[in-house]
């Protein structure tokens, strides 16, 4: 695993040891921030299941301002602080072990809306959508937003949650990513359409 483009191009990552954790794959990765960036200007990130921190990582080397990496896994938050120090980005990231759920609740006291949301949990999780809704109801989606959610290509996600809306679903072997908008009003150029599959 390295990151792939940006300020921290080809720094090689830690992974976290044992099989618990399945880090999204280069080539993958690649691909989703084609898809969404593939480069950001001061940007705040929220790496819902950070694993290896690898996702959060490579929106801040490509230029986003800040990220909050959250995991209940120790070994996780100790990779995510070990590969943000190896990268020179910790100054620019929080890290918190704790349940995607509780972390929410607490996410919601400091105030400040994500830009981009990560959400690549252990694929026995089948409740993003739940997530998605609950950190839009405790006002920590910007509008306009980006949410990446990664699945099982078994899971099948709606294309709409409340006032997410999905704007890619793709396919890799094992990997699928819907790729959701967030539109805290309703936008004019956007009502009544239907998600187009070959854009975001």
């Amino acid at each position: 695993m390295r990151v792939i483009s940006g300020q921290a191009k080809g720094h090689p990552l830690k992974a976290v040891p044992g099989n618990n954790t399945r880090p999204t794959t280069d080539k993958v990765k690649e691909s989703m921030f084609s898809i969404i960036g593939p480069y950001f200007e001061g940007d705040r990130v929220l790496d819902l299941f950070a694993g290896t921190g690898g996702l959060g990582i490579e929106a801040l080397s490509r230029g986003a301002e800040h990220a909050v990496f959250i995991d209940a896994n120790a070994k996780s938050i100790e990779v995510v602080k070990a590969n943000l120090a190896s990268t020179r980005l910790s100054a620019k990231a929080e890290v918190y072990r704790n349940d995607a759920s509780r972390a929410l609740k607490l996410l919601e006291r400091q105030g400040k809306p994500f830009d981009i949301l990560f959400l690549d949990p252990p694929y026995a999780m089948t409740n993003c959508d739940q997530l998605l809704l609950e950190a839009a109801s405790r006002g920590l989606v910007a509008d306009r937003a980006v949410a990446v959610v990664e699945h099982s290509p078994e899971v099948q996600y709606d294309d709409r949650y409340g006032a997410f809306e999905r704007t890619k679903h793709v396919v890799y072997g094992e990997i699928a990513l819907s790729i959701y908008r967030y539109y805290s009003e309703a936008d004019p150029a956007t009502e009544g359409e239907t998600p187009d599959e070959s854009s975001v």
